[in-house]
């Protein structure tokens, strides 16, 4: 008799996949996430066992549901919350339009949809007060959201509580008044607000402690919905707040789901930081075991409240998904659904996969600089160590055209190995980095004797990469472009202002004079450790 215990490794999600929302429709589990300025916008996976994921098609697809053609870095889509209730999928999410000083424009809004893979419906729009709204459906029927209140006044708690109030289907709008409910523990920085009903209390699970190694998920609770809340007295139940050690850092911002199996899991964000506190993979989804005390709280079944690599799985029978192939040919008639444009969906103005059949072919646009119209197509880094490859054909005619492979977090922040042509040497190959808003040049530019076939590697090893070349078919003959570079600045930890997405690895075309060169890409190869 087999007695193995089938475990759930964390990250379940690695990579870029903060802020998951968890829900269950029959025996089906979905987690969104928040996907910032990269379109399309959220993050959908699906398991049927908790244990394997796979990616769907995301929700907000077009330009009248999410329109972020000059959302400011790290704004975007924040803090998705998904649920089901009467064979309805409720998606609220947030798009962010600044959030850097005082103020915030954070506008919420609701799409539905019967089908989690789509379409889903034109957005119905629900308030701009704060952010990480959350959609709660009481047992009588009625309909509830939820989200922290912003408050910009000198001398106020900016974080200045989780609102309540009402939302009517019939009406499509909130209704009512607001009610502040919860204005958060001693840890402050209250946020990402999720309800839940059992045994006749109303359980309030909050972030706290903001989104970094100071994170932590608080508890309260309260007979009526409007409280007053009591908090855990064993608060927080759960964080990685003063355990350095642990491989799992930031653990906070969960929400809960109880399977068909009567088991209770909370998915939640954390961080693998590469080198000291630098996490390039960004915010990462992981999952903890629950079960609750004899007093009704909420635990951790390992009886502490530190996150695990590993945690046991659900009385469910194992059900993989096939994996997706390594290499992308580029010979489907749309992209597959790991791939991310920035901020704007693709159209054939500027992205075809049909023009030229087995070729991704990408016209040239807005510098790696602009935050409205960049020519990029790219995927989340999701390991430590891994390769991307990529073959290359591409004929400028002056130095504002420009393509290549880049390893990019924002306008910030990336590290690009491009084909560009140069005044005196031709058609060349060179190293682009931009470290924290600062521009630079990393190797003199190396001549190339054609633009035909030019493949391009880099490879990733935790806190350094480093960039290969080869022409034609020479695979077997890699070129090493420079030293290895430290990418430690492609992370969260900006030492200006705090910011939310992962590093992104993928491929890119500039034509800074407007005439749209473009450049065709044969395959797209991406390997892990």
């Amino acid at each position: 008799m087999n007695t193995t215990t089938t475990m759930v490794t964390n990250p379940i999600l690695t990579g870029f996949h903060p802020d998951p929302s968890i829900c269950r429709a029959g025996e089906d589990y979905y987690i969104a996430t928040s996907t910032f300025e990269w379109f399309p916008g959220v993050r959908i996976h699906h398991s049927r066992d908790l244990v394997h994921w796979r990616a769907l098609p995301s929700p907000l697809t077009r330009i009248s549901q999410l329109n972020m053609e000059g959302n400011i870095n790290s704004g975007g889509v924040w803090a998705p919350c998904l649920s089901y209730d009467n064979g309805v999928f409720y998606l609220i999410f947030t798009d962010v339009k600044s959030r850097v000083g005082a103020f915030k424009d954070t506008h919420n809004y609701l799409v539905t949809t019967t089908d989690i893979e789509g379409p889903w419906s034109e957005p119905i729009y629900l308030n701009s007060s704060g952010f990480d709204p959350s959609l709660f459906h009481d047992e009588d029927g009625r309909k509830w959201l939820v989200n922290m209140i912003w408050d910009h006044r000198k001398g106020k708690n900016h974080f200045a509580g989780i609102v309540l109030q009402e939302y009517s289907l019939q009406e499509q709008k909130l209704v009512g008044t607001a009610v502040n409910i919860f204005k958060g523990t001693e840890l402050g920085l209250t946020e990402a607000p999720h309800l839940y009903k059992r045994n006749g209390y109303y359980y309030l699970v909050t972030a706290e402690g903001g989104t970094g190694y100071e994170h932590a998920v608080t508890v309260a609770r309260a007979r009526t919905l409007q409280g007053p809340y009591e908090v855990d007295p064993s608060n927080p139940m759960l964080t990685s707040a003063g355990k350095p050690d642990l491989t799992l850092q930031k653990a906070g911002h969960g929400s809960l789901v109880e399977t068909h199996t009567g088991e209770w899991y909370m998915a939640h964000l954390v961080g693998r930081p590469v080198q000291e506190k630098h996490c390039i993979l960004g915010r990462e989804t992981a999952l903890q075991h629950c079960i609750w005390s004899e007093d009704g709280w909420l635990r951790l079944a390992s009886g502490d409240r530190y996150p695990e690599l590993q945690v046991k799985a659900p009385k469910i029978k194992p059900q993989p998904f096939e994996l997706l192939d390594e290499t992308d040919h580029f010979d489907q008639a749309e992209l597959r659904n790991d791939w991310n444009t920035l901020r704007i969906p693709p159209d054939a103005t500027w992205l075809t996969l049909t023009e030229r059949p087995g070729y991704l072919r990408l016209y040239g646009m807005e510098s790696m600089s602009s935050t409205h119209r960049q020519s990029m197509v790219a995927r989340r880094l999701q390991a430590f160590e891994c390769e991307a490859e990529t073959c290359l054909e591409f004929a400028p005619d002056h130095p504002q055209q420009m393509a290549g492979l880049i390893l990019y977090y924002d306008t910030q922040d990336y590290l690009y190995l491009r084909v560009t042509v140069h005044e005196d040497k031709g058609l060349s190959l060179g190293i682009i980095q931009s470290m924290y808003g600062v521009y630079d040049e990393l190797v003199e530019d190396i001549p190339m004797l054609s633009g035909s076939q030019i493949r391009l590697k880099t490879i990733v090893q935790h806190d350094r990469a480093c960039f290969y070349y080869a022409l034609g078919d020479h695979v077997d003959s890699w070129i090493q472009v420079g030293d290895w570079t430290d990418i430690t600045h492609l992370c969260d930890e900006s030492p200006e202002y705090i910011r939310f997405t992962g590093t992104y690895i993928g491929l890119c075309v500039q034509d800074l004079g407007g005439t749209r060169k473009h450049a065709d890409f044969d395959y797209f190869r991406y390997s892990t450790s």
